[in-house]
């Protein structure tokens, strides 16, 4: 199925995307403890964290997770110096279906995933007459997760709606418009980053 791209409305984000649910008095409501909607993330609970909203159809984001973030992970991530927390920011209504797929993978499969959509974003995002949701189903399956999974990923509206009350939390409390926008000590900084500026805005050493 080939998905309509409506880019979302930074004022009414759920509006733009899921208009059936804008409406619903339970918009206002959090989810209740959908283990689905918790937190993504990879590093030592200790270490200095960093939290970045993205969005799985931004080619900024495609960059920054393609070329950046193999260094973050092996020289921040895995040596204990940065925890990076990641957070749903969908741009349009296929980063919203990519984002539903990835959070109902196994946790320990998302980082995965997601960083296989980055590498083939060009495939099953932007291909002109791509069948969307057949691609990003290719990909799920080597996650494991069956095309009847991602079926019911996709029909879920209790999980898009939590994930587009991610999107405006981010804007309500960090002031994010764009993507991706990472977060270091409660200072919101947009924009793909080098791996040395990254470093330096995180506080921690590169070497």
């Amino acid at each position: 199925m080939r998905l309509a791209r409506r880019s979302l409305l930074l004022a009414a984000p759920s509006a733009a995307l899921l208009p059936s649910l804008a409406t619903s008095p339970a918009l206002a409501q959090a989810p209740v403890a959908d283990p689905r909607l918790g937190e993504r993330s990879a590093g030592k609970a200790e270490a200095t964290p960093v939290i970045e909203y993205f969005s799985l159809t931004c080619s900024h984001c495609a960059d920054f997770h393609n070329r950046t973030w193999p260094q973050v992970k092996s020289r921040l991530v895995e040596t204990g110096k940065v925890r990076m927390i990641w957070r749903d920011f969908p741009l349009d209504q296929v980063a919203l279906a990519a984002a539903a797929v990835a959070r109902a993978l196994p946790p320990e499969r998302y980082e995965g995933f997601v960083s296989a959509l980055f590498a083939s974003q060009d495939r099953w995002a932007f291909a002109r007459g791509a069948d969307n949701i057949a691609e990003i189903a290719k990909i799920a399956a080597l996650a494991g997760m069956s095309r009847a999974q991602v079926d019911a990923a996709l029909a879920d509206q209790a999980l898009q709606r939590g994930i587009l009350e991610s999107r405006m939390k981010a804007q309500q409390e960090f002031n994010v418009s764009s993507t991706p926008t990472f977060v270091f000590n409660n200072r919101p900084s947009p924009g793909a980053l080098s791996f040395e500026r990254f470093a330096e805005l995180a506080g921690v050493s590169a070497s």
